[in-house]
């Protein structure tokens, strides 16, 4: 059984169409890595799994169940979703606002369990942000929040992790750190989806990679088959050079 499955799915907003006739299967147990130009889709299709909007059409699956189905509180169990508009404006301090993903584990209005505050504080441990829990995140810098933020959605404990450029305005030391993470979340059996721009983080961390352009999936399969020269030129219009196998640079516009 897949973990999210689409089945020619399209979508958009209003007349803008975004998705059109869309067929995917996303496996647990491995890294899912979404890519593609700007407005390529991306990030409505991870809208779509979580019900932030509707498809116009198709069906999609989240443990073999049409989403659909799924109680509110139940899907966001099983679904961990971290925007890539996540932010807090508020004085709330790391660790509750970390906290707050233990909310679909929860009556309404029920305090924190000792078993949340424990997993808050290893969510914030594992993306080495545990220095950062007192901290009011109204006063951290976007690069600390974003670590922050993606503790919550761990915290949350879900089957299926979908992550929307998790590693912007990382350093590279934290870039990397946030996709060792994911494939250690991989490795424990959950299924992770995320959005990437930095072809070489995409191409060094996924076991698969989806390149989605012009509404639709142009190639899919593992990192040295989905980016190839032919990809790289006709979807972002590059050519690059590889080094070691994985990274790939842009190097030039064509």
């Amino acid at each position: 059984m897949s973990a999210l499955a689409f089945e020619d799915v399209c979508a958009g907003y209003g007349r803008r169409k975004v998705l059109r006739n869309v067929t995917l299967t996303l496996a647990a147990g491995q890294v899912t890595g979404l890519v593609g130009p700007n407005g390529a889709g991306k990030t409505t299709l991870l809208r779509l799994a979580v019900r932030l909007i509707a498809p116009e059409s198709g069906k999609i699956s989240v443990l073999g169940r049409d989403v659909r189905e799924w109680p509110a509180q139940m899907l966001a169990r099983t679904i961990a979703y971290l925007p890539q508009s996540a932010d807090a404006h508020w004085p709330i301090d790391a660790r509750r606002l970390v906290a707050l993903g233990r909310m679909p584990h929860r009556m309404p209005l029920a305090p924190l369990s000792e078993l949340d505050e424990r997993a808050a504080e290893e969510a914030l441990a594992r993306c080495d942000a545990s220095v950062l829990a007192s901290r009011a995140v109204s006063e951290l810098s976007a690069g600390e929040r974003a670590r922050v933020l993606l503790a919550r959605a761990l915290v949350v404990a879900a089957p299926i992790l979908l992550a929307d450029e998790p590693a912007a305005h990382l350093d590279p030391a934290h870039q990397l750190r946030v996709l060792e993470m994911l494939r250690a979340e991989a490795v424990r059996g959950t299924a992770i989806v995320v959005t990437l721009h930095d072809l070489s983080l995409a191409s060094r961390f996924c076991d698969e990679i989806v390149v989605l352009h012009d509404g639709g999936i142009v190639a899919q399969g593992t990192p040295g088959d989905a980016l190839g020269d032919d990809i790289l030129q006709d979807v972002f219009a590059i050519s690059a050079l590889r080094v070691g196998g994985h990274t790939i640079v842009p190097w030039q516009r064509v």
